[in-house]
Parts: C-alpha cells; sequence; structure tokens
C-alpha cells in the first residue's frame, strides 16, 4: 500500500486519535494542514512532526463548533491559495447520555456542534480539491465517526443519530462528487484506547476495587478480538482510505471495532 501523497487536512489534530493519524501521516511523507482550537498545541505538533520534501507542515486555528470561525478557517484556506488532496475530518463527538429525549436546546446544540459546523468546514476544503481523475489525481475524504453509526448504543443517545447522519451525508457526497474523482469514506470506530478513555477506563477499574488489566478485559469481552482498539491502528486505516487502496471506494462504511458489530 502506498502512502497518500500531497497536502491533507487533518482536524483534531492535536487529539490522542488526530495524535497518531499526523505522525503517521508524515512519517508516510505527506504535507499536513493541521486544524484544532489551541494554538499553542498546534505549533508544538507542527514543530515535532518530521518535516517532508515540501517543507515543513503548516496549521489553522479552528472551533468547527462556531459558525464564523469556520468562515475565518475557509477565508484563510482561500488567502493561502491551499490545494487539499485528502481530508480526515474529526467531528467533536457528544458525550454518551441517557436521555432518549433531549429538549429542543440541546438537539440544536449537539447538530451544531458535531454535525452543521463540521460539514461547512468540509464543505470549504472539498472547495479547495482539485482532482484530475482522467491523469490518474484523485481526492479523499475520510469521516472519522464512532460504532454507532453502524449499530445504536443505549447510552449514547443523540450522538447515535449524529453519527448516522454523517453515515447518510458521506454516501450523498459520495454520489455527487464521485465523477470528480472525489472519493468519501467513513471509518466507524469501536472502542479505542485514546489516552483519554484510558483515564476514564482507570477511574472505573478503581471504583470497582479490580486492576487496570481486569477491568479492561471485562469491557471488551464481548468484542471478538477481546481488545479495544488504538489510536495508532485507527491512523494505520486512515492512512490506507487515503491511499492507493482506496481508489475503487466510495460511500463505504469502514467497520474499525475488533469485530464488536459482528458479535450481535
Amino acid at each position: 500500500m502506498h502512502s497518500p501523497s500531497g497536502t491533507i487536512l487533518v482536524t483534531g489534530a492535536t487529539g490522542g486519535i488526530g495524535l497518531a493519524v499526523c505522525h503517521r501521516l508524515a512519517e508516510g511523507g505527506a504535507s499536513l494542514l493541521l486544524a484544532a482550537r489551541d494554538e499553542g498545541r498546534l505549533r508544538s505538533l507542527c514543530a515535532e512532526l518530521p518535516t517532508t520534501s515540501s517543507g515543513a507542515h503548516t496549521w489553522i486555528s479552528v472551533d468547527m463548533t462556531r459558525d464564523e470561525s469556520v468562515l475565518e478557517f475557509d477565508q484563510e484556506l482561500k488567502a493561502r491559495d491551499v490545494i487539499l488532496d485528502g481530508v480526515v475530518l474529526m467531528p467533536p463527538q457528544d458525550p454518551p447520555t441517557g436521555d432518549p429525549l433531549p429538549s429542543s436546546e440541546k438537539w440544536r446544540e449537539v447538530l451544531q456542534c458535531s454535525f452543521v459546523g463540521p460539514l461547512a468546514l468540509l464543505k470549504a476544503a472539498i472547495g479547495r480539491m482539485r482532482p484530475d481523475p482522467g491523469n490518474g489525481k484523485r481526492s479523499k475524504v475520510v469521516i472519522v465517526s464512532g460504532i454507532s453509526s453502524a449499530q445504536v448504543m443505549g447510552n449514547y443517545a443523540s450522538s447515535n443519530v449524529i453519527r448516522c447522519a454523517w453515515l447518510a451525508e458521506a454516501k450523498t457526497l459520495a454520489f455527487a462528487f464521485g465523477d470528480r474523482g472525489i472519493h468519501v469514506n467513513t471509518l466507524s470506530l469501536g472502542g479505542t484506547l485514546t489516552p483519554w478513555y484510558a483515564a476514564s477506563l482507570e477511574k472505573r477499574a478503581a471504583s470497582a476495587g479490580i486492576s487496570f488489566e481486569q477491568r479492561r478485559a471485562e469491557e471488551t469481552s464481548n468484542v471478538p478480538l477481546r481488545k479495544y482498539g488504538t489510536p495508532e491502528e485507527v491512523a494505520g486505516a486512515v492512512e490506507g482510505l487515503l491511499s492507493a487502496f482506496s481508489d475503487h471506494m466510495t460511500g463505504h462504511n469502514v467497520l474499525h471495532d475488533g469485530g464488536f458489530t459482528r458479535a450481535y
């Protein structure tokens, strides 16, 4: 599998999964445009990533939950005349909640933060793509969502809806832009042991009076592979979907869940 080349936008770049994705892509030779809210962390990440033949990586601070911030991001892309070959979109995730009927106000907040804002950013990014399929030049979009885009989870009420919305939107975009050589696929994650999730698991283990390893074994007992995924494994899947591996794939949802969905 050839590593993706060209300039790739990675949103959520400074998060647990984002960091792994950025390191994997940079080590493969891609030139990265990093996007997240914290300018200091973006600057530090750019400095620590290995440089490519085209030079250092760049960054733009953006808050996908705010329309005005996304508009500024779009304007900055145009001002810099950025041409994108790929996008890794990681919409903000709504935290677990057992409320099956959130208030109208909560729905508006969730939709804005996890769908409307990120979709506006994706629209801006697609506008900066210049594929030429007749000459073998294709552009790739990978939307990283969660397992409930394939299966409903009881404690993820609003998130179930948002993740399904991304699945449907990706298929819509695949049809709309396929003839232009723009591929749009989704990556549905099961449990992934990010630093944040590892800390949460550690707290649950301590509360139950058992070891971290025992708690992890209990929580993955219904996963055929008997393990959580790692950010590095997610990064490998993202790299594949950005590479020539996906040259005849679009509108496809890839499950990255250790076989969890098949267990039901």
